[in-house]
């Protein structure tokens, strides 16, 4: 009888002690957890022999033993899983020990290495490197714990259906882990729709793949019908429409309200709907926020343009303001600095903004800087004339047509023979100061 009153002596004080414990004002936070993750398994040990202690000395309620025992049990548990997938993810995934803690804490858990083990074999079965088996893993850590055979073949064998090549399927997939965690009969496949329906052919389709970055999946089948409907209410035709899908699916997945916003600013920059100068805008501009947009028209003002002339080459060429300040500062400053032709030109055909300087532009311009400054060739020479045309007909033009007089022409234009080794100043414009602007 006594035994039974010292039993409900004990519950009564221990529904006190948890009632004063919840009305405690303190909050479980993320630095409170990371503090106690910290303590090793020898030192919970240790607390939990001293709270035994006090509990056998009937500081605390008796039948607590099994709880805290229980406890215990569980944290050096988890303590122990957590220690095993950062263990696992450095030996076997190649992970450094910061990028491991922070994969592991994505609620990723197993206390054995079977199912990882076979995840990573059936993935190098399928020719992915280690590059993109982390890149897969970081973004989605939960594919390690996945099924091979009934979760990744379906969707492997859905991809190689239309047309992914075995190359192509791990540049696929590590740019788009989330293929492997949503579902193939509700995402996969209506996506694989989607763009079908508007690209008509698989192989467009796989083009467009390769371009998707990871989590557009899931918000491509709610906005793309409404941002493509939008479109074409503005008499965009499906043509020119499968061109903005097919090289820009990033902006058919961006939020409707937003993407009306975008389109709209298009159209108060003065470019018609009804031309494909029109989707190229959308392409080039929509991606450049207010801030990187401002910074841009600062840097074409350094260079000498005027307002009216900005807005003139970005109609004609959008594409002048996805470049970087060194590229745009760079191919201008050469054009008119070393070549002497006029900001003019540049205004006139911004095309040649997009050409690649030392690659293309530097080696053209100094097989013309030769032929000018030997007289071959008048001070009259377009621009475009030089910087356009084909390789093969630029070198029919201004190469094969004066090797005689000229022989090293080739190797000039291949970069194997400078200037100056042949007896020419590289800041000798006097005789190509009249080169025409167009």
């Amino acid at each position: 009888m006594q035994f039974g009153i010292g039993i409900g002596y004990l519950d009564q004080r221990q529904r006190r002690d948890n009632a004063k414990f919840r009305s405690f004002p303190w909050k479980w936070n993320e630095s409170m957890a990371a503090s106690f993750t910290r303590l090793t398994a020898c030192s919970m040990n240790k607390c939990f022999s001293l709270l035994i202690s006090n509990a056998q000395l009937d500081v605390l309620p008796l039948h607590s033993l099994a709880v805290i025992r229980s406890f215990s049990s569980t944290v050096s548990s988890n303590l122990n899983e957590h220690s095993f997938v950062i263990s696992y993810l450095i030996n076997s995934c190649g992970f450094t020990l910061k990028s491991a803690q922070s994969v592991s804490k994505h609620k990723l858990r197993f206390q054995t290495p079977e199912r990882p083990d076979s995840v990573l074999r059936f993935l190098r079965e399928h020719e992915f490197t280690n590059s993109h088996i982390s890149q897969i893993i970081k973004i989605r850590p939960e594919v390690l714990i996945a099924h091979p055979e009934k979760t990744l073949l379906p969707k492997f064998d859905f991809l190689r259906s239309i047309g992914v090549s075995r190359s192509d399927l791990p540049i696929i997939v590590s740019r788009n882990p989330d293929l492997l965690t949503r579902s193939l009969e509700r995402c996969l496949i209506p996506t694989y729709e989607i763009l079908k329906s508007v690209l008509v052919s698989d192989e467009k389709v796989v083009i467009t793949l390769n371009r998707m970055r990871n989590r557009f999946f899931g918000v491509l089948q709610k906005r793309f019908s409404k941002n493509s409907s939008l479109l074409r209410e503005l008499g965009i035709s499906q043509s020119y429409i499968s061109y903005l899908v097919r090289h820009s699916p990033k902006i058919m997945s961006q939020e409707v309200g937003k993407f009306a916003e975008g389109v709209e600013k298009i159209i108060k920059l003065g470019f018609d709907p009804s031309k494909f100068i029109f989707v190229q805008a959308i392409r080039f501009l929509y991606p450049v926020s207010p801030k990187a947009w401002e910074h841009k028209m600062e840097v074409y003002r350094r260079l000498g343009f005027s307002e009216d002339e900005i807005s003139s080459i970005i109609r004609k060429y959008p594409g002048c303001m996805a470049f970087s300040e060194k590229k745009v500062i760079g191919t201008i400053n050469f054009l008119v600095c070393k070549m002497g032709w006029q900001r003019a030109a540049v205004t006139e055909f911004p095309l040649v903004l997009g050409l690649n300087l030392e690659r293309r532009i530097m080696p053209r311009c100094s097989v013309l800087r030769v032929l000018l400054l030997k007289g071959l060739i008048k001070a009259d020479t377009h621009l475009s004339s030089v910087l356009i045309p084909s390789e093969k007909l630029f070198l029919e033009k201004f190469v094969i047509k004066y090797q005689e007089h000229v022989p090293e022409l080739l190797d000039i234009f291949q970069k194997k023979v400078g200037l100056t080794e042949l007896g020419f100043s590289l800041d000798d414009k006097s005789r190509i100061s009249g080169l025409k602007n167009v």
